[in-house]
């Protein structure tokens, strides 16, 4: 096990900056998730900690020794990538004995190591398969059982379940979380699903436009995320946002009006800092989970059904406000909504976040 920290970590191709001044602390034996939209920057910051991309600018450190510039092989890290890269006239055992190998270590230590990763992996029974012979989990899992032979610092994995279907994806998502429970090994992984990340991390570090918008814990991330950006991203369904303006302050909170809803006034908690934010006719965003709704909250919303997804033990229902916008609510297994009709929904102001709607900052 060993720490990563990342200092002031730049990286342009040609006059493309595609990060800007990365800083990142990752504990020993951490589980570290990078999150965020195509293109934001994660696999390539996942690429320069093992070495497969230079550095524009910056420091790469692992377990306390500087690696900024050292090659791939003397990082101490093992890659595991969205592609299974397996040899394919090659066997299980082979394909996993190959980089010891290389590295000249003898059979014995080959065969003790790839037999405990294979145990480890549920593979013993498969040593002697060839790739094709495999179906898409059991190559992944070789491609892991791989990088455990190495017995590296630290593990990396770029998006390594996105060519498995819905049912295997889960399935290795939880070998994946076992694996670091039994390792307990530093761990960094990158993916642009959510659902991977809250369920896998034990720190989130969400990404966009080659910049961190937040890091934390997944629960910290869900229920107190600092923009509008980290509060849409994280959660499936998404948050909802209604768009309003601040029209004044009581000792208790801060009044809202929303955009469109003319007899709807509401009172949201002040500031984190206690402070009103936003100001007298400021612009405003609400933001509201879809479980938050609920036929009993206090402020009233007229709504339009437009559909309803019934999902066994719960159901959402897709809105359309008075103001144009839409919304997810979240009803239980007996809610009533009806697509094509009108429709009206509730929620308690407290639960509600507000942001402002300029900079899209929590308030």
């Amino acid at each position: 096990m060993s720490q990563l920290s990342l200092k002031n970590i730049h990286k342009s191709f040609g006059d493309t900056k595609v990060i800007h001044g990365v800083d990142l602390e990752v504990d020993a034996g951490e589980f570290t998730v990078f999150v965020g939209p195509s293109g934001c920057g994660k696999s390539t910051l996942l690429r320069m900690i093992a070495g497969l991309e230079s550095v524009t600018s910056g420091r790469v450190a692992i377990g306390g020794d500087d690696v900024t510039s050292a090659d791939p092989s003397d990082r101490g890290v093992t890659m595991v990538f969205q592609s299974y890269a397996l040899y394919p006239h090659m066997s299980v055992y082979d394909n996993m004995a190959f980089s010891l190998k290389m590295n000249g270590a003898s059979q014995e230590e080959i065969d003790s190591r790839v037999r405990k990763a294979a145990d480890i992996l549920g593979l013993h029974d498969l040593l002697e398969r060839k790739p094709k012979a495999l179906s898409g989990g059991q190559r992944q899992r070789v491609a892991i059982g791989r990088s455990i032979v190495r017995e590296p610092k630290i593990f990396l994995f770029d998006e390594p379940l996105s060519n498995l279907d819905a049912e295997l994806r889960v399935q290795m998502r939880l070998e994946i979380a076992r694996l670091h429970q039994d390792l307990g090994a530093t761990m960094i992984y990158v993916t642009h699903d959510q659902v991977e990340a809250m369920t896998l991390a034990d720190k989130i570090v969400i990404l966009r436009d080659g910049l961190i918008e937040q890091v934390g814990a997944p629960q910290t991330l869900y229920t107190d995320p600092d923009n509008m950006f980290v509060g849409g991203f994280i959660g499936s369904p998404k948050m909802n946002f209604l768009a309003g303006r601040v029209t004044g302050e009581t000792r208790s909170g801060v009044k809202v009006a929303l955009d469109g809803y003319a007899d709807v006034s509401l009172t949201l908690p002040r500031g984190r800092a206690g402070g009103a934010g936003g100001g007298q006719g400021g612009k405003v965003a609400v933001g509201i989970r879809p479980e938050h709704f609920s036929t009993s909250g206090k402020t009233r919303l007229a709504v339009k059904v437009d559909v309803v997804e019934n999902l066994g033990s719960t159901s959402f229902a897709y809105a359309t406000a008075r103001n144009g916008g839409n919304l997810i609510v979240e009803l239980d297994a007996h809610g009533d909504a009806v697509a094509g009709r009108e429709a009206e929904i509730g929620f308690d102001p407290k639960s509600a976040f507000r942001f402002d709607a300029e900079s899209g900052l929590r308030i």
